[in-house]
């Protein structure tokens, strides 16, 4: 059977400043989604690299005194650099520079302008520098580029023109026909919208500044540099290079881009494709924003983080274990050190790192550190040798559909089940019984097999991790680092009479100084609960309370709160965290899944260090509580 080929794609980033874990969120992706589908046997190729070209490095090379290409290199090294600390494992890094480039970006441009569809004409409009993008003036808002609310200019230049007109229609049929092209759904329906509204030929080249690649058949001309940064898809795929490759790989799997560029992507690059007869990318993923307090990222603003320092402090794999396991693909997603440090500590720490210690302290006491073979079978070992094989297979499944958050939610519900089972089984008992030591062996074996399967199941998100877990299980020599999706769904692929090298807590515990905290709520506090009303309230006052129908995406319990149940939320357009005093009235579970309404206006409030911003509501009468839930409406919808 010949090998399954995927091709995935970040955006190529644009070298005027720094890196922050925005970018570093895309990138991480990314790279999940190419380790995954190496470890499923496929034939990978996973791009990214470096848009250099433009207005905006020419002006910023110039204030810093230095030339564009010395201002870009200096930049692109620090890219590097920060992909190689959080181990992205990209095939290729491309730079729009490089002549590799260059030849195809002409040999593309020289080819539509023959066939007709580029003309030159003069163009006379607002540009705004820092997006390198052109806007009709109906579109400014408050006279400013309406995706950043920078100032723009108007810009008067003779410029050759794109027929994007000319392919309006055959691109909206293309998106109509084709439901998965543009995901998530939301992204979809705003570029249907887009599209008929109207497409205004496109201005494809410049004459003020010479930082780009020459029009080949008009040298005072240079291509916009985003005809020339979306051609690079193509050319690190081999277009007119390397025909065997570019056979191979294209069309792209996936295009991986934040969705502040879905538009270019959806729009001037399948026309661009269109009109070289080309086939289109299978899918544009247009991912949400990280944001900070709940806004976005900016340097103006003093709000960007450098994940350099995060690295430092933390390790790689616990930055990227929170940009995935925290944040819901296709939605904003909320940084904070606090969650951070919450999430190293509960998930990494007591759950993956406990689960780990335990049993390595354990086979290390009662075996002298040998895994011996395990014996005969009882319900509850059959029961984790069940959930581990569904595990795995949940996890390819979620994985395939680039639900990442959902995958790495069911591994740690097996880590999860893995430490109740040392608790049920009772190992340090099996040990003091005469006739235990055939059945502690099975118990140790199983609590090492899960290990095994968990190291391979974590790999594509945190692949360090996975070698530390690996070299404690007394496996590095053996073949297992290569991730082998059909090894993390075969129980027993651990050799029997393995010798383990117990090592360090690989996540230990952050203990920061504790911030003064509100009590824990009981319900009425994170929780809205209907009791009868103590004072009249206007209709003005009503008004303020911004109700809104959520839908549960994620549930667990805190960590030392007996009433509390950490939610996630989806409201449409963006994905919260809300603490809740339900726990003794829901099991996790339960909630997932379900409507419910949100107070979403309410001033956040951080309870047992996470920040809870809403709260849900819900009805009781004695000692019962129902939460309020709705069925049929869309999520985001206002409750009035």
């Amino acid at each position: 059977m010949e090998q399954k080929r995927f091709y995935i794609t970040t955006p190529i980033y644009y070298p005027s400043d720094k890196l922050h874990i925005g970018h570093a969120y895309c990138t991480t992706i990314a790279d999940a989604i190419a380790r995954y589908h190496r470890m499923a046997g496929h034939d990978v190729f996973f791009l990214t690299g470096s848009d250099e070209h433009g207005q905006k490095i020419e002006r910023k090379a110039k204030e810093a005194g230095t030339t564009p290409i010395q201002y870009v290199n200096r930049i692109v090294d620090g890219f590097q650099e920060l992909w190689r600390r959080l181990n992205i494992s990209y095939d290729d890094f491309i730079r729009t520079t490089e002549d590799r480039h260059k030849k195809v970006v002409q040999q593309i441009f020289q080819k539509i302008y023959d066939q007709g569809d580029i003309y030159k004409s003069a163009y006379e409009g607002w540009y705004c520098t820092p997006c390198e993008t052109f806007w009709l003036e109906g579109k400014l808002v408050d006279g400013k580029c309406p995706d950043c609310g920078r100032p723009v200019e108007l810009v008067k230049e003779e410029s050759y023109f794109f027929r994007l007109s000319k392919y309006q229609d055959r691109l909206l049929q293309y998106i109509e026909d084709h439901d998965d092209f543009i995901q998530p759904v939301s992204r979809r329906n705003e570029m249907i919208n887009f599209i008929k509204n109207g497409l205004e030929d496109l201005c494809v080249s410049r004459t003020t500044f010479d930082w780009g690649i020459q029009v080949p058949f008009d040298p005072k001309h240079v291509v916009y540099v985003w005809f020339d940064a979306l051609t690079n898809y193509i050319t690190a795929a081999g277009y007119l290079q390397d025909e065997a490759k570019f056979a191979r790989y294209w069309p792209a799997d996936v295009h991986l881009v934040g969705k502040e560029i879905v538009r270019f992507h959806t729009i001037i690059w399948p026309i661009i494709l269109m009109a070289l007869g080309m086939e289109l990318p299978k899918k544009v993923y247009g991912h949400g924003w990280l944001v900070i307090e709940g806004d976005k990222m900016s340097k103006s603003k003093g709000n960007v983080i450098d994940p350099l320092q995060l690295i430092d402090e933390f390790g790689p794999d616990a930055i990227r274990y929170f940009l995935l396991r925290e944040i819901m693909l296709g939605l904003d997603g909320n940084f904070s050190r606090e969650a951070l440090i919450q999430r190293i500590n509960a998930d990494l720490a007591n759950d993956l790192g406990n689960l780990l210690n335990r049993s390595m302290a354990m086979i290390e006491k009662y075996f002298g550190g040998e895994i011996l073979p395990p014996g005969p079978e009882v319900e509850i070992d059959r029961e984790l040798r069940h959930m581990a094989g569904e595990t795995a297979q949940k996890f390819a499944t979620f994985m395939d559909n680039f639900e990442i958050n959902a995958a790495m939610t069911e591994i740690w519900r097996l880590i999860g089940r893995t430490n109740k089972y040392i608790d049920e089984t009772m190992p340090w008992s099996l040990a003091k019984a005469a006739d235990g030591k055939q059945r502690l062996a099975t118990v140790m074996y199983n609590l090492a097999e899960v290990l095994r399967i968990v190291a391979l199941l974590i790999s594509p998100f945190m692949p360090v991790t996975t070698a530390k877990i690996w070299e404690q299980l007394g496996l590095k020599a053996q073949q297992g680092l290569s991730a082998d999706l059909k090894a993390a769904q075969t129980w027993g692929g651990l050799p029997a009479h393995t010798k383990i090298q117990k090592g360090e807590p690989i996540f230990p515990r952050i203990e920061e100084k504790a911030e003064p905290e509100q009590k824990a709520p009981a319900p009425g506090e994170g929780t809205a609960v209907a009791e009868p009303a103590e004072s009249l309230i206007s209709i003005d006052d009503f008004a303020k309370i911004d109700l809104r129908v959520a839908k549960v995406i994620a549930a667990e319990k805190v960590a030392k709160a007996d009433k509390l149940l950490k939610l996630e939320v989806d409201l449409g357009d963006e994905r919260r965290t809300v603490v809740s005093g339900i726990a003794k009235h829901y099991a996790p579970e339960e909630l997932i899944g379900k409507q419910i309404v949100l107070v979403a206006n309410l001033k956040p409030v951080k309870l047992r260090g996470i920040e809870s911003r809403g709260m849900i509501l819900a009805a009781s009468e004695g000692d019962i509580l129902q939460v309020v839930t709705v069925d049929d409406v869309p999520v985001g919808s206002k409750v009035k």
